[in-house]
């Protein structure tokens, strides 16, 4: 079904997809954009899984600790109701939120609006996560951050846990994951994933 885009005579909206392992630097990513946005005086909201409490319960962080102020959200549909005259949404931890995310990022693009979302594009067993795969399938940005693999120096693509944990949701840090290149991640992987 197509949507008619709210805002007549101005550009229409877009997708942008901040994506890769833990400790590659998506939310610093992120919250990069948005400042650049608030200097540009465009109204701006930030959005993270009600879940993901690990550093604040309303402030979307990096693992540096930059932080700026975001509405914990428990699914992705609760956005329509923060979005009077907004430019731009951005969605951190993407891969949290139900599989109902991407059709939200869908018509908010259609109504004008840039959208800009952060998440892990893998889970720990290198499979895609949530609704990343859709996504990335949908923006028309995409941008592929890494890490570097502790063991190798090479670019880390997968988040490794450290952990037994089988289950696919984890909330963690350095205690539970790292990032790992590929032949690391593959050589090192000794959990039964079938």
């Amino acid at each position: 079904m197509f949507l008619e885009p709210t805002f007549r005579g101005q550009r229409s909206g877009w997708i942008e997809v901040i994506c890769g392992s833990m400790f590659s630097g998506k939310t610093e990513e992120l919250i990069r954009r948005v400042k650049r946005t608030q200097y540009a005086n465009q109204k701006v909201v930030i959005f993270k899984p009600q879940k993901d409490i690990r550093y604040s319960e309303d402030q979307v962080v990096s693992h540096d600790e930059n932080a700026i102020l975001g509405i914990p959200i428990k699914k992705s549909s609760e956005i329509f109701d923060h979005i009077q005259d907004v430019r731009v949404v951005a969605i951190d931890e993407a891969q949290f939120f139900d599989q109902e995310l991407p059709v939200v990022c869908e018509k908010l693009a259609l109504r004008g609006i840039r959208v800009i979302i952060a998440g892990l594009d893998m889970d720990f067993r290198g499979l895609p996560f949530g609704p990343m795969p859709h996504l990335l399938a949908a923006a028309e940005y995409i941008t592929k951050v890494h890490a570097i693999c502790p063991h190798c120096g090479n670019l880390a693509t997968h988040s490794y846990r450290l952990s037994q944990e089988k289950e696919t949701v984890v909330l963690g840090e350095k205690d539970k994951y790292e990032p790992r290149c590929r032949t690391c991640y593959a050589m090192g992987n000794i959990l039964d994933f079938t």
